[in-house]
């Protein structure tokens, strides 16, 4: 078998995790060890956050590294991991969606998250039509390579406190009802959300719902409840592991 037909296999499996109700939970990772933790305790599928990964070698999250540094950072855990791994491309680093797309697959990636902010240009917001063009153009670049790669659509608006509190959440299912359209697999509302608010978002939404959730204090089975399809932990589960090793340094200290 070809490394692009093993790519399609591993995109195909990847999407079909997807179930609201049944959600895939996708370990955050930034390097082969928590790559190779998060597999060894029994997860099929992984995501590579670009805070974690900047963290690691000392940079700023926001595109505070290349596109082609991430790309050796995935590169390595691809290498290291059998499983479908998708990463945070962040804004989309100034970078083609042509460009993007291939760099991901030739990493070895199936997988990825794309933000509105774009940080490139001092963090503005795209429009709901922009960010659902940029997202139906990964969609025409993954197309044109031959792999289904499966697009993660993310709004900050809810990180942004973006606009009136009242309407934001129907201003986020607008808005990630677009990005639907334009071929995006999965719809990431990103922040910290209570059951209600996650219950709606799922409800509303067309695609499967990506919730952040905290690995350490969380019930998973309420996400399960509220009908999302996919859990990641963003920067939280790097945080949660500092903490211990921090307790357990401390007393050695």
């Amino acid at each position: 078998m070809t490394s692009h037909e093993v790519l399609g296999q591993r995109a195909a499996a990847f999407l079909a995790m997807h179930q609201p109700g049944n959600p895939v939970i996708l370990p955050t990772v930034w390097d082969v060890w928590s790559a190779k933790l998060a597999v060894g305790a029994g997860f099929g599928a992984l995501t590579v956050g670009s805070k974690p990964v900047a963290e690691s070698i000392g940079r700023s999250d926001g595109e505070g590294m290349s596109f082609a540094e991430v790309l050796g950072r995935v590169r390595q855990i691809t290498e290291a991991v059998d499983v479908p791994v998708s990463v945070d491309i962040e804004s989309g680093y100034a970078e083609s969606a042509s460009r993007l797309i291939e760099g991901l697959l030739d990493a070895g990636a199936v997988g990825c998250n794309i933000e509105d902010s774009v940080h490139s240009q001092d963090k503005r917001l795209r429009s709901s039509a922009e960010h659902a063009e940029y997202v139906g153009t990964l969609r025409e670049a993954a197309e044109a390579a031959g792999t289904h790669v499966v697009i993660n659509a993310r709004t900050d608006l809810f990180l942004r406190k973006d606009g009136d509190d009242a309407d934001r959440i129907d201003r986020v299912i607008a808005r990630l009802t677009e990005c639907a359209a334009a071929g995006a697999d999965v719809l990431y509302p990103v922040g910290r959300h209570d059951a209600e608010t996650l219950r709606l978002l799922a409800a509303g939404l067309p695609k499967p719902v990506n919730a952040l959730a905290a690995p350490d204090s969380d019930d998973p089975a309420a996400f399960a409840q509220a009908g999302v399809g996919r859990i990641s932990f963003g920067p939280l589960l790097q945080v949660a592991l500092g903490k211990q090793a921090g307790e357990i340094l401390g007393r050695w200290a």
